[in-house]
């Protein structure tokens, strides 16, 4: 009998790195090759038409409508001289993937023939069908009509043969149906308010930006061994699988030398990475056997967001390529990290990083510190929202599991500002400004000469976590759409600073010195968020009975955690910072709940059919095996030598005789669990009916499966193992 996955396991061995070829030019000289960036539009634009289009991007003003058709004019050039043909609005549906239909550039000309065209109109907008896309009931079957409108703030690009165009997604009637129109509006949002506050002490700050550094980690697996796991292929993670012999204990992948065929697979995605202007930074290996990292340099939000959804696009796409699959979902295999997209997220103005200490001199601390208070702030008013901004049925998986940190959401300081903070919270006016800071030096309040942040520990088990000059936000999930977790960052920022400037100028109203009410604002609001703050191990079973006595939520359940974007705190804030009103945030729920639904859905029947289609055929053939070699012992040697003889195999039947009736018990009882939670109208009862009574007969199973997995003859078993998925190069 021929096993696939030996073929398969030996085919991948002898696979040898492709040769890449290397531009003759510094990475300098092809970044951005294929953006219609502002050296392109300085040089395919009329000068008045570059400097309103600047103005849009730089300041916010509103697109002229009159400029749209020389700027499609100079985009078609450019395109044309790159070979292109198509163009697409390119947009970001809540499917957490992005959508595109390429449209070519001809017309009719009238004379029976066809002209090259592309105007205005085309580029600002376009009506794709609304109907087949998650809308959360916000649009029916048979009310097929939304729009896409041109995001001139991230630059056009080209993939291929065809023009890509950044687009927001909304419904005929208004609505958000994607990702970046509540995001750009949370940006706005969080710029307005970080504004004013920065005018205390700078009036002549004149926008505030948001800033994102995302840390893509990912698992490769050989494509044959992908193809001959119908788990990976179809739900993006192994349903079941025992731990390899070897896996991540010791620590030697991270860091390591990067395999031949990895490297290779790198070198070329950062090249076209590098061509579409993602500014690829930082490659390595990660933690867990076959899993690692990339990473850029510090973005706009908004454009940030859009590489990060096109690099793994491109990622998954020049992987295949090199003969590998890019897993990133978070968590493919048990027993090992999973993969996060760390969120690195910063506030900075004209004249530097808002969150960076020390600062110049007494004002800058001052505001410094007003940034992180206001930030706590916000995290802890809507840690619960937070949450539900990155939780998913796939990072379920992930969160608090080797190194990922807790689903409770809660912010590491380090031991310096954590004291800096308490002080505040706890001196007197009087003695407020001469305390004793580190080294010697002298920390006054609100005058403080010199601030020293030290470069603490890291705290890995901390969702979010200050390191600097930035937060880093670890509980993002590695496939989601960064902007989900930056909406509900960046709203529940700006309400916080929003309502610290309404305090403060109330105070000043009433006569107060600004420095003052700066100060006795600070020290409340210091006083409210403090049980967001926690240095220690986010694993502990203290800390979860500790954040529940802090009023955190501990809620584990994926669909309940959703509640949070339903609660009213949530509806008022995105209501009063104009991000998303309550029927958009009522659809979203509709599609979060579904989609989680869906997930667990397909996951129960591929194993059901995995099951009975591989794992139970497999043991009781090699327990048939095992059977015909006990009656052959009976027949050579006498009874009680041949009892003797054969208690092993005898002992073998009997636990994959148990095991195998345990499946398939298991299995009958998974069926019947779906069919009565599919009976269920409510898409968030149904969703919670998948949580409580499927997914746990999911991992019922596969107890039993992955311990017939260490009982049935290696050449019999169909499924390729861990030792072979993680090590392959």
């Amino acid at each position: 009998m021929t096993n696939l996955r030996f073929q398969v396991v030996e085919e991948a061995f002898k696979k040898k790195p492709l040769e890449v070829a290397t531009p003759k030019e510094r990475p300098s000289e092809y970044f951005g090759k294929y953006v219609f960036n502002r050296a392109k539009m300085y040089k395919y634009l009329p000068a008045k038409v570059y400097d309103k289009l600047i103005d849009v991007i730089d300041n916010g003003s509103r697109l002229d409508r009159s400029i749209a058709d020389a700027v499609a004019a100079g985009m078609k050039q450019w395109a044309e001289e790159n070979g292109v043909t198509h163009y697409t609005h390119w947009f970001q549906p809540l499917t957490e993937g992005t959508a595109e239909k390429h449209d070519a550039f001809i017309e009719h000309d009238g004379k029976g023939g066809m002209i090259e065209e592309f105007s205005g109109k085309l580029l600002v907008q376009q009506e794709p069908d609304a109907s087949s896309f998650p809308s959360g009931g916000i649009r029916n079957t048979f009310e097929a009509r939304g729009y896409s409108a041109w995001d001139p703030t991230s630059p056009v690009f080209i993939i291929d043969d065809t023009l890509c165009i950044p687009t927001i997604f909304i419904s005929y009637t208004g609505e958000a149906l994607d990702y970046k129109a509540p995001l750009l509006r949370a940006l706005h949002a969080v710029n307005v308010a970080a504004t004013e506050v920065c005018r205390y002490f700078d009036p002549n700050v004149k926008k505030v930006t948001c800033n994102l550094g995302w840390e893509q980690e990912y698992f490769l697996v050989d494509e044959g061994l992908y193809s001959a796991r119908p788990d990976l292929m179809l739900t993006g993670r192994t349903l079941m699988g025992h731990d390899s012999a070897k896996n991540q204990q010791m620590d030697d992948h991270y860091f390591g030398t990067i395999p031949d065929r990895v490297q290779a697979f790198m070198k070329d995605l950062e090249v076209q990475a590098l061509e579409l202007a993602i500014p690829c930074k930082t490659r390595h290996n990660e933690v867990a056997p076959n899993q690692f990292e990339i990473a850029p340099i510090f973005e706009e939000t908004n454009i940030a967001n859009d590489h990060n959804m096109l690099l793994m696009s491109l990622m998954k796409k020049v992987a295949r390529k090199h003969g590998f699959r890019v897993l990133l979902h978070e968590k493919p295999f048990a027993g090992i990290n999973g993969s996060g997209k760390h969120n690195n997220w910063s506030l900075s103005t004209d004249t530097g990083v808002l969150l960076h200490a020390p600062g110049k001199n007494s004002e800058e601390n001052l505001r410094f510190i007003t940034f992180i208070v206001e930030t706590l702030m916000g995290v802890y008013r809507h840690n619960g929202l937070i949450k539900a901004s990155i939780m998913s049925a796939t990072n379920a998986h992930r969160l608090g599991a080797n190194e990922a940190p807790p689903a409770i959401i809660s912010s590491f300081l380090g031991k310096q500002l954590s004291e800096l903070l308490n002080h505040i919270e706890n001196s007197d006016k009087d003695n407020i400004f001469n305390v004793a800071g580190k080294q010697g030096m002298e920390l006054d309040i609100p005058e403080i000469p010199e601030l020293l942040i030290d470069n603490t520990d890291r705290n890995r088990t901390s969702p979010f976590a200050f390191t600097g000059n930035r937060f880093e936000f670890r509980a993002v999930g590695s496939e989601a759409n960064c902007a989900s977790a930056m909406i509900a960052l960046n709203t529940a920022v700006a309400e916080a600073l929003a309502d610290f400037k309404r305090r403060v100028d109330a105070l000043i109203a009433e006569g107060h010195d600004k420095t003052d009410a700066i100060v006795d604002i600070l020290r409340e609001d210091i006083k409210t968020c403090k049980p967001i703050r926690f240095d220690g191990n986010g694993y502990s079973d203290e800390w979860k009975a500790e954040a529940e006595k802090r009023g955190l939520d501990c809620e584990t359940s994926c669909p309940l955690i959703f509640d949070n974007y339903l609660s009213e705190s949530s509806i008022r804030m995105f209501e009063a910072m104009n991000v998303m009103n309550r029927k958009e945030l009522e659809a979203r729920n509709e599609v979060k709940w579904d989609t989680y639904t869906k997930r667990i859905q397909i996951e129960a029947r591929v194993m059901g059919d995995i099951t009975m289609n591989h794992i139970v055929p497999v043991a009781t053939h090699y327990q048939s095996r095992l059977a015909k070699n006990v009656m052959d012992m009976r027949q050579i040697f006498p009874i009680e030598k041949a009892e003797k003889l054969c208690a092993r195999n005898m002992k073998l039947i009997e636990e994959i005789a148990e095991r195998t009736q345990a499946i398939e018990t298991g299995v009958e009882e998974l069926t019947n669990a779906r069919k009565v939670a599919n009976k269920i109208e409510s898409e968030r009862e149904k969703a919670i009916a998948y949580h409580d009574t499927v997914a746990p007969k999911m991992e019922e199973i596969r107890y039993q499966i992955d311990k017939l997995e260490l009982i049935v003859a290696d050449e019999l078993w169909t499924l390729p193992k861990y030792r072979e998925l993680l090590f392959i190069r």
